[in-house]
């Protein structure tokens, strides 16, 4: 036990770390002295009192992570609230069943009094994690006027699921919403590839220079993060 506790207090450190964009050299830390890097790095770097029932339920979630789900499960068999039935879905989206997450974010849509967005928004994340593209385009139809969704991560699902439906033209201008300089390189890799893959391959290639050439002026920490989407770009860039 004393084993998956260390485990536990190293995968919450690691995961804040990275979440956080923390220096390099805590990874190290909190790899090579598990429990005094652990302890330290959460002492200097997360710790204070109003943080500490957080801490306890994210290190019980990673050991345990169905308890939480269960727990909330008892508190909307006592109390059927938006709030209770929010805070479900969420848990079961970090336990990574997609499934039971989308039927208590739908549930939510029945509160009429509550604004809906969040839920719909998390639904399209959703349902183009399980490739239901016509329910993607369904919910993102539901909210498309709102602010909060232009140039969002929903704007550029739905975009995606339009173009595997087929919907190529209306798929463009959903996407060309994401092409932002400096930002969204990964949305914006997907959109050079939905330019090479309908012919259009000077504009793909065009944005593809774009992205590259924005990669030299990254930081060390956004090198790291989109090291992948950059090793595609190069890819790319050889074969046209």
């Amino acid at each position: 036990m004393y084993y998956y506790l260390i485990v536990a207090l190293q995968a919450f450190c690691i995961y804040h770390v990275y979440k956080n964009h923390k220096p390099y050299y805590w990874y190290f830390l909190i790899f090579f002295i598990p429990v005094i890097g652990s302890v330290i790095y959460i002492i200097t770097q997360v710790y204070n009192k109003n943080d500490a029932d957080k801490i306890q339920d994210e290190i019980t979630s990673i050991i345990n992570p169905t308890k939480k789900i269960r727990d909330l499960e008892k508190k909307i068999a006592f109390s059927d609230t938006y709030a209770n039935r929010m805070e479900l879905a969420e848990a079961y989206i970090q336990n990574k069943d997609i499934p039971n997450a989308i039927v208590n974010y739908k549930k939510t849509l029945e509160d009429t009094v509550q604004d809906d967005l969040f839920a719909r928004q998390q639904l399209i994340v959703c349902y183009f994690r399980l490739k239901d593209y016509v329910k993607v385009v369904e919910h993102a139809e539901a909210i498309q006027s709102k602010t909060e969704f232009k140039g969002s991560e929903q704007q550029f699902f739905y975009g995606l699921a339009l173009k595997e439906l087929g919907k190529v033209e209306q798929a463009e201008v959903q996407l060309k919403q994401i092409d932002r300089p400096y930002s969204n390189y990964n949305e914006r890799l997907e959109l050079a590839k939905f330019y090479i893959e309908n012919n259009r391959v000077d504009e793909g290639k065009a944005l593809l220079e774009q992205i590259y050439a924005e990669s030299q002026n990254m930081t060390k920490p956004n090198r790291r993060i989109y090291r992948n989407t950059i090793v595609e770009v190069e890819r790319l860039l050889k074969t046209l």
